[in-house]
């Protein structure tokens, strides 16, 4: 159990432990809209990072992990001197947002379980920020320190940790799940004003298979920054034609395909393409899924897997193999890249009894074609962040 674990770590009694958990994030679609202000459609899973801590009476946090030998050992006083931690520079980050927002920072012994499997797309980073985040806010509000706030509100504080110090530009999708999702819901989210609608995702006779490919990626490391930059670039040329207009998921597909030569980069062209197709096809799956059509929410999985390779190019041979490999298989509606992309996860939309042959066969014929051997998980859609109650644990 967690909390036998932590005192074996770090010793002492059971009295004053905490426990919060954030779950990972699966995004049905709606890929890279989320940080040109359009739309997505993701739900939390059930894996989760679960953080179990207890106060200490000086200004060091003190981070470890389950599946780590190696302990990060942070120094409030110095909460900027962190970013380059192999480990709990997220945890860090957090931190440091929080207290530039007002709260209150406590000497911690933290011990991470998890369960979303790191590199895999399915936002076990966001995991890591929104449930320390949730457990700042918790200690330090019960300290009386620090304004009220919603879950939303700690998903835009983890967002700016991971956009400011660890220098990933991404948007607002990945917290805000991790902080909001609800179970057997998905979340239909502007990401320009933040308005959502959590609609119903549990399909009758098909299933969500998450499948990771085990190539890795890393944001900071990918050319997520370059693509963000190319969709500024895309957006600025398409304003000075379409006036009034703040961000790409601003723009339809008709006003794109009226006013694209403005974008005179033909690669900018492609970005922004992607973009406010991929808008369109959210709002288009949400209706089908909603009318429990679900040949057509497949299909439009895998046009905007299809998009994300040829438009926005951050898929690479991994992720195209795996989907490759999941259409050939009867029963599979759709399948399509999860995630940042160049590696992570795929999701596919199987029937119930096609699941068993699914991961048997398109494990064996991606390990033929990749050398590498990956892992599948049957999609399970649960709650977002939460204080955990103790003898749950």
């Amino acid at each position: 159990m967690l909390k036998e674990k932590f005192l074996e770590i770090f010793g002492g009694e059971e009295e004053g432990l905490r426990v919060f958990r954030a779950p990972g994030r699966v995004n049905l679609i709606g890929e890279h809209t989320d940080y040109n202000g359009g739309y997505v459609f993701p739900a939390a899973l059930t894996k989760a990072s679960t953080v179990v801590l207890r106060k200490r009476l000086d200004c060091f946090v003190h981070i470890r992990a389950t599946d780590l030998a190696e302990e990060a050992v942070i120094d409030l006083s110095r909460i900027e001197n962190f970013k380059d931690l192999p480990y709990g520079n997220y945890q860090a980050g957090v931190m440091d947002e929080m207290h530039k927002a007002g709260y209150a920072l406590f000497g911690m012994d933290m011990l991470f379980e998890d369960t979303v499997p790191h590199g895999s797309g399915l936002s076990s980073s966001a995991a890591i920020e929104v449930v320390t985040a949730l457990a700042v806010y918790t200690l330090s509000r019960e300290a009386g320190i620090g304004k009220e706030a919603s879950m939303a509100d700690l998903a835009k504080i983890a967002q700016r940790a991971e956009n400011q110090y660890i220098g990933v530009n991404c948007g607002i999708m990945d917290q805000f799940a991790s902080a909001m999702g609800k179970k057997d819901m998905a979340l239909l989210l502007n990401c320009k004003t933040l308005e959502y609608e959590l609609v119903p995702a549990v399909m009758e006779g098909y299933c969500l298979v998450l499948s990771n490919t085990k190539k890795k990626h890393t944001l900071g490391a990918s050319k997520y920054n370059e693509r963000r930059q190319e969709c500024d670039n895309a957006f600025a040329a398409l304003s000075e034609v379409l006036p009034g207009k703040t961000c790409l998921g601003d723009i339809s597909p008709e006003e794109f395909e009226a006013n694209k030569q403005a974008i005179t980069n033909e690669t900018e062209q492609k970005r922004a393409a992607h973009v406010i197709y991929e808008d369109a096809r959210v709002l288009a799956a949400v209706e089908a899924l909603k009318k429990n059509d679900l040949v057509t929410f497949g299909q439009l999985l895998n046009a905007s897997h299809d998009s994300l390779r040829d438009l926005y190019e951050v898929t690479g041979e991994e992720l195209d193999t795996m989907v490759e490999e999941a259409r050939k298989i009867e029963g599979v509606l759709g399948s399509r890249m999860t995630g940042a992309g160049f590696g992570g996860s795929t999701v596919s939309v199987v029937r119930t009894d096609m699941v068993d042959r699914f991961q048997k066969t398109v494990g064996e014929n991606y390990t033929k074609r990749t050398g590498l051997v990956p892992e599948f998980y049957i999609s399970e859609i649960g709650n977002g962040a939460e204080a955990v109650p103790f003898q749950a644990q």
